[in-house]
């Protein structure tokens, strides 16, 4: 993997809160050079990572938990060489940070005793590293460039500009587009040697490669555990008596969904998107072409170990594939039975109408966004209880995961073009939510893009949150509900106090245009269309 996202959150002292956030705000001022159009802003830190994307520090304040501190790190490689270079960088800042947060109760605890000490000059690399949280869910925008690439691309893109806007004797005038593509090339050449050498693959096809066995291997083993309790009743009843029960039970519960499929009043979106037909049709076909051969192999295994073990004839049971057919005629009642249950639980859920906003901290939220084209927000929420909700958080977000992994392979998020990095992580023993973004435009034109297009993700990957806007059949709803979403989300928010970007002038649509319109150009020769499609971006 290229490109790296991961976050270290730290539990804080709660006397020690304020000085935390005071010494943030102390190490943005000394970084920000945003007054002198000379210098590159936060540029110590840009130029001395050179494998940072993004970088931030917040701390979230909740009634309910200790004070937190999380550093957000995206970066290209492993974490360890950019968490070296920020401790050569800014060791000594980072130390007073980390002596506001609490020691850690478990073996990290002499880590931190270490790091911590006066006067101590131990790497806090290890620590850190210890502390790690792995996301939950996450999305590379421009995924498989790294920034040294983007930044290079970025400036062919600007050179080309350049010698494109020509003011006089511009030789491109009245050119065809491959007489352009041969004249850029030759002129660009010359000063960007790298268009002569094979780029680096954005995703390996050993990468891809596993990115499909992973989500492959997630849902098989999802819809076999989905169907050991069908293949346990195939066993134990008749087969008679077997599917007269699927048969009852599965027009029992269809009716009792249909009865709770209305929304709560005032809360239903319009979709196209279907549950009951994927429940009903496609599942059952994944399950027959994914599970098969494993369930077909246990059952053989199983077999021949009775007969060799205990002189058990295999004739006991039925045929394997009977038994393989049988268990999948049991997910009309299963995966019914789990929506049923979740749909009660959907309907009995709370929610946050009127969230509980400070003004104050909106101010400063507010006092910290626009100052470039990019932005950065934070949240955290609590997750609703219970051993449904529990499993549909944890393995729902396995599986939109994945799934990313193997749809967002060309720079953006579905139809959306305003992600540069984002994930999710579960913290306090899955009790809380954290959700960090690092995106173009503001906040609420942010937001709105993945309401209007992505509504339906946000709400499987934050529907598990108290207070979010009521769900109906875990993906109907919930975020579509404008307003309503974009108030709990403000609730849940906290002060970027600390952010850098690498490249902070760059869009995620403008580094795909630069890197189209270097793909272009390290073609000798372009097809007609491909050149027609190339100029375009020009």
């Amino acid at each position: 993997m290229l490109q790296t996202t991961l976050s270290v959150p730290l539990d804080v002292k709660p006397e020690s809160a304020s000085r935390l956030n005071s010494l943030i705000t102390a190490f943005r001022k000394a970084e920000d050079a945003r007054d002198d159009p000379t210098a590159v802003n936060f540029g110590r830190l840009i130029e001395g990572i050179p494998t940072l994307h993004f970088f931030s520090m917040s701390v979230f304040e909740d009634s309910a938990y200790d004070p937190i501190f999380i550093l957000e790190i995206n970066c290209d490689g492993a974490p360890e060489p950019f968490l070296q270079e920020l401790d050569r960088l800014a060791g000594s800042e980072l130390r007073d940070m980390l002596r506001c947060c609490k020691e850690p109760l478990d073996g990290n605890a002499q880590l931190y005793r270490e790091v911590t000490d006066e006067g101590s000059s131990v790497p806090i690399v290890p620590y850190l590293k210890a502390m790690t949280q792995a996301p939950s869910v996450f999305h590379h925008g421009n995924r498989g460039l790294r920034r040294s690439r983007i930044i290079e691309e970025a400036a062919l893109f600007r050179d080309v500009r350049a010698e494109l806007d020509t003011p006089e004797d511009n030789p491109y005038f009245g050119s065809t587009v491959p007489e352009i593509h041969k004249r850029l090339r030759d002129q660009m050449t010359s000063k960007f040697p790298w268009l002569a050498k094979e780029p680096e693959p954005r995703i390996s096809k050993a990468e891809r490669l596993m990115d499909i066995a992973r989500l492959v291997s997630f849902a098989a083993v999802v819809l076999i555990v989905l169907s050991l309790p069908g293949v346990i009743a195939a066993l134990i009843f008749s087969k008679f008596v077997y599917i007269t029960a699927v048969i009852i039970l599965f027009f029992v519960i269809s009716y009792l969904l249909y009865r709770m499929h209305e929304p709560l009043p005032n809360t239903g979106v319009t979709t196209n998107f279907k549950l009951m037909r994927v429940i009903t049709q496609q599942i059952p076909i994944l399950f027959l072409l994914l599970s098969y051969p494993i369930i077909a192999g246990v059952l053989w295994l199983l077999q021949i170990g009775l007969r060799h073990a205990f002189g058990v004839s295999s004739q006991w049971a039925a045929p394997v594939t009977e038994i393989i057919v049988l268990g999948n005629l049991g997910l009309f009642v299963v995966i019914p039975g789990l929506v049923l249950w979740l749909r009660t639980l959907e309907l009995n859920d709370s929610s946050l109408y009127k969230a509980s906003i400070d003004p104050d901290k909106v101010a400063e939220i507010l006092e910290h966004e626009d100052w470039v084209s990019q932005n950065h927000m934070g949240s955290i929420v609590h997750v609703r209880p219970g051993v449904l909700r529990t499993l549909i958080a944890r393995f729902g977000h396995r599986g939109l995961g994945l799934l990313l992994r193997v749809k967002a392979t060309e720079g953006y998020l579905g139809s959306m073009r305003t992600v540069h990095f984002a994930h999710w992580a579960f913290l306090n023993n899955h009790s809380r939510l954290l959700f960090f973004s690092n995106f173009d435009q503001s906040w609420g034109s942010y937001l709105d893009d993945f309401i209007e297009k992505a509504h339906v993700g946000l709400t499987l990957a934050w529907g598990c949150g108290v207070g979010f806007p009521p769900t109906r059949f875990l993906i109907y709803d919930g975020a579509s509900h404008g307003r309503l979403f974009k108030n709990w989300a403000l609730a849940s928010r906290t002060v970027s106090r600390f952010w850098v970007s690498a490249y902070p002038d760059l869009s995620v649509d403008q580094i795909e245009r630069n890197f189209r319109i270097a793909s272009g150009l390290r073609k000798k020769e372009l097809s007609p269309e491909e050149a027609n499609e190339w100029a375009r971006d020009l």
